[in-house]
This record gives structure tokens, sequence and C-alpha cells, in this order.
């Protein structure tokens, strides 16, 4: 049996990297019988909420929540994890950039500190731990791109 998951996701923030700046971030799964449960969550005020650091917080979300549903099933499923994300930056940093940067002590091609290697950190462990599971296929593929 396969436990197939859709999760789509979003982030945004007001007032994009100033001072009191407010951020948010959100992960809708779509159940195989076309329910929707969703969550969401506020960025904290430090460091300053940008649209960039909301859009990898969803994915982070997203991770967590498929973990936690995983761990909760009473069967042994496949799992077929596939996040959806209209962040080209958020896709591009998760599936190209992080394996470039960890190996360069998180030093971009312009040769300045990655921004955001916090949360790209915890996704990056979250996507592993998910990963990690013999019977599971993640993938994130970008919706509607920026």
């Amino acid at each position: 049996m396969v436990y197939i998951m859709k999760i789509y996701t979003d982030g945004g923030c007001r007032g994009n990297g100033r001072p009191g700046a407010i951020g948010a971030a959100a992960a809708v799964f779509e159940t195989k019988y076309g329910v929707y449960k969703g969550w969401k969550m506020s960025l904290a005020s430090y460091p300053t909420p940008t649209n960039q650091r909301a859009e990898i917080q969803a994915i982070i979300l997203a991770l967590e929540k498929a973990l936690q549903v995983y761990e909760d099933l009473n069967s042994n499923p496949w799992l077929d994890v596939t996040i959806y994300s209209d962040s080209r930056y958020a896709v591009n940093c998760m599936t190209e950039w992080i394996y470039k940067w960890s190996g360069n002590g998180w030093i971009n091609s312009a040769g300045n500190y990655v921004a955001n290697r916090d949360l790209l950190e915890q996704a990056s462990d979250l996507d592993e731990r998910l990963r990690a599971e013999e019977r599971c296929a993640v993938s994130l593929d970008p919706e509607g791109e920026k």
C-alpha cells in the first residue's frame, strides 16, 4: 500500500526584511478523500522576517507534519510525499544549492555567507530524517513559481 501525501506550502512577509516585519508560513495537506488540513505559524521577530525565510519555514512545517503523520501510521506503507512551493528560491535551495553550500562552508558563489542557513540546515535535517525511512520517497516541486 502507498500512502500519498500532497502538501502545499506558502510563506509571506509584510514589511519584508525591515524592522517590525511580520512573517507567516503555512502548509496544507490534501487527504485521499479530497479533504484539506492545514497548519500555520508566525515567524520569530529575530532574525528579521523575510519572504524567503517564510517560504523555507513553510517547507519545514510541511516536513515536520509529514514526519509526524508517518510516525502515527499504524501500518508500514510506502510513503510518497510531494511538497509543492511557489518559491523558486526555496525549491532551488533545497534541491540544488544546499549541497554546494554545505560543501563550501556555507559560502555562496558571490563569496558571501549563505542567507537563511539556520532554516536551510533545519529543513535539510528533516528532509534527511524523512528520506531515511526505508519506505519513503520525498520530492519538492515548484508550483506556480514566483
